[in-house]
């Protein structure tokens, strides 16, 4: 991809750039760990395993523990989880109009999330989102050996829509996911709607702070 050109494929992370759950995720996840005898917040969660996978938590809190989880953690704390998201999931601010826009100019658009395919169709599902996207268009690192920040999962998504890593552009918000997308070979959008844009810029990251810049970062007038 030239420097002026548009992109052939925009792989979207999910949570925290498409949809708005991580506030919710992290006070799920801090309730669950605090119960099973690891006292944390919801910030606290957010600062230690940001960008993680479930599984890659759930060895990080045995760790600190220093003794295993009760059978069925994980899936109960899913279960909890998506009954939390089912009270109500929104959008992330501009992003429909961004996508509608950028799939009107012949890019193609996918997901690649470090949660199962399951979590990123209820949550695209309840934020009104998933007609936006291909059936075969969502992909979960439960579907490569090694997750963000390893880039696994965005050539694997890639090569699934049928493009090279340089004809792909990935839309991230965590510094795992953006050393992912660089490693892969691909331009990388960090959004950081607050806070500070400093960490994804430190990892190659070109910063934006609303969606709506989006398509013309994209090159599309």
């Amino acid at each position: 991809m030239g420097r002026d050109q548009s992109p052939g494929l925009a792989i979207f992370d999910c949570d925290g750039v498409l949809v708005d759950t991580e506030p919710v995720s992290n006070r799920v996840m801090a309730e669950a760990i605090t119960e099973a005898g690891l006292p944390m917040s919801a910030d606290a969660v957010a600062g230690a395993f940001e960008g993680m996978r479930l599984d890659d938590i759930a060895a990080a809190v045995e760790n600190e523990l220093e003794a295993a989880l009760p059978e069925g953690w994980v899936p109960a704390f899913e279960k909890r989880r998506a009954t939390e998201f089912r009270k109500g999931v929104e959008a992330v601010p501009a992003v429909t109009s961004a996508l509608v826009r950028i799939a009107a100019a012949g890019i193609r658009i996918c997901v690649a999330s470090q949660a199962s395919r399951e979590k990123t169709e209820l949550t695209l599902d309840l934020s009104g989102l998933i007609d936006h996207f291909e059936a075969d268009a969502l992909f979960s690192s439960r579907m490569v050996t090694l997750g963000k920040p390893h880039p696994d999962l965005f050539l694997h998504a890639a090569r699934s829509m049928r493009f090279e890593p340089d004809e792909a552009v990935v839309i991230e918000d965590g510094v795992l996911g953006v050393r992912a997308g660089r490693l892969a070979g691909m331009k990388v959008f960090g959004y950081a709607a607050s806070g500070d844009g400093a960490r994804l810029a430190g990892e190659g990251a070109t910063v934006f702070r609303s969606m709506s810049e989006l398509p013309s970062l994209l090159g599309l007038n």
